[in-house]
């Protein structure tokens, strides 16, 4: 046996550890996607069989209050001012780096929808599977499943789907924490769940110079 096998087998029964702990802890380290660079994610926006998963924009506090009624912006949690001017950045971001349009979906909640067409990416379309379970956890799997077989569908090539929802959402998906205008690249494969590629904070490459992707021809 090599000698480097011999000292691996050696640590191996030195912290007691069973066959398998270790196979459960390589399955492990192996399953963890390795999260692609922000220039990468960038240019995989411009190629086809890519989603942008985003967090909604700054809406200031916690939740929604106790009289929340979908479709009735004025009892929801909604973008301030900031939150505004931050959806309209990411817009003119994006389009700075070459995505010129998206096919786009929205949660029902008004913070949602405003950031969707802030971004001013195309026509924006309400998603039910996107919307929020913070305080409605009984509709966590019917969303989750939903939004799943949404996206199993897509063709493997289709131009570039941005899906506006919200935190918890996100993390259930791809296992990924984002602030308020932060998004996830997702690879579809269709009939599958999604490849997660990497969390991008598209508002912080306003002060980072990275390299314009080139045409998709």
């Amino acid at each position: 046996m090599p000698r480097a096998w011999v000292a691996i087998e050696h640590i191996l029964k030195s912290v007691s550890l069973r066959t398998s702990q270790v196979l459960l802890v390589l399955a492990l380290l192996t399953a963890v996607p390795a999260s692609a660079s922000e220039p990468d994610l960038m240019s995989r926006l411009l190629q086809g069989g890519h989603v942008l998963m985003l967090r909604h924009a700054h809406a200031p506090g916690f939740g929604d209050p106790p009289q929340f009624r979908l479709g009735d912006c004025a009892t929801q949690r909604n973008l301030d001012d900031s939150g505004r001017g931050q959806a309209a950045a990411i817009g003119d971001l994006l389009r700075g780096r070459g995505v010129k349009a998206a096919r786009v979906y929205s949660s029902q909640w008004c913070r949602c929808l405003e950031t969707a067409n802030l971004l001013k990416l195309g026509p924006v379309s309400p998603l039910p599977a996107l919307n929020s379970f913070f305080q409605n956890a009984q509709d966590r799997d019917a969303n989750l499943r939903a939004l799943r077989g949404f996206l199993a569908s897509q063709p493997e090539n289709c131009p570039l789907i941005v899906l506006v929802t919200h935190h918890v959402n996100i993390q259930a998906v791809t296992g990924l924490n984002v602030g308020s205008g932060e998004g996830v690249v997702l690879q579809l494969q269709p009939g599958e769940a999604p490849r997660v590629l990497g969390r991008l904070d598209i508002e912080s490459l306003k002060t980072r110079t990275l390299p314009v992707p080139p045409k998709v021809q």
